[in-house]
């Protein structure tokens, strides 16, 4: 039996997938043809679609820390885990992401069957690597908006190597959630770019790539956490009643 079949998730075909939500028996899916697929939370302020960073999985602690934050506060996180990440989690075996490009097709088609199940609006976003792919989705194609939970603005070791290109070409609202030193991009470091008028940057004190706080801080990963979903909730409500 697979991981994902242990886990919980069921077998669905993508046309049966608008049902299987509606009837509410399940939040985790094993769609045919595309991967696992979790729901959290309803849908009281917005949907949001969610992608995992290079290295960790949408069961990875953070990533269930952030997104049952969120959805705690009114937005619907549907999590998915990309088919590199499905490899790594049936054999155990660590693999590396394979080329931005092949990833963001792999979005932009969970986009299209998800945004086509819902009268609402649907968000995209991600953590690290997945929000980067989810700016470049949103450059490509009309979005209501875009959350990223630490934008990999350049290389850890390249600072110069900013990742900045496709942004011009985003037309809809993007909140960056970024830990002040976060070693891909640190306010410092941030502050000197020119960023496009409708990205707004939200700094969490003190936090790294995951949020997490040094010590002597006096804060912790989870306030950090939980300071960026408030955020991040706050800003999709305001955007949608805008769109009003």
């Amino acid at each position: 039996m697979s991981h994902y079949a242990l886990s919980g998730y069921l077998p669905v075909t993508p046309k049966a997938l608008k049902s299987a939500f509606e009837e509410g028996s399940n939040s985790c899916f094993l769609v045919h043809g595309m991967g696992p697929l979790a729901l959290y939370g309803e849908a009281k302020i917005g949907r949001l679609l969610f992608a995992h960073g290079a290295g960790a999985g949408q069961q990875s602690p953070y990533m269930r820390q952030f997104v049952t934050s969120l959805a705690s506060r009114g937005i619907q996180v549907a999590c998915i885990d990309f088919p590199y990440m499905q490899q790594m989690q049936e054999t155990g075996k660590r693999r590396p992401p394979p080329p931005i490009a092949q990833t963001l097709g792999q979005l932009a088609e969970w986009y299209s069957l998800l945004n086509g199940l819902f009268a609402e609006p649907l968000w995209v976003g991600g953590k690290s690597m997945g929000g980067r792919v989810a700016t470049l989705l949103a450059s490509q194609q009309r979005c209501p908006g875009v959350i990223v939970a630490g934008y990999p603005f350049h290389p850890t070791k390249a600072p110069e190597k900013l990742r900045l290109d496709h942004w011009p070409a985003i037309e809809c609202p993007v909140l960056i959630l970024q830990g002040e030193r976060d070693p891909f991009g640190t306010r410092e470091e941030v502050e000197g770019y020119t960023l496009p008028a409708n990205a707004r940057l939200a700094w969490l004190k003190d936090g790294d790539h995951d949020f997490k706080p040094r010590r002597s801080s006096g804060l912790t990963q989870t306030v950090l956490i939980d300071e960026a979903t408030q955020i991040a909730a706050s800003f999709v409500r305001v955007q949608t009643q805008d769109l009003g």
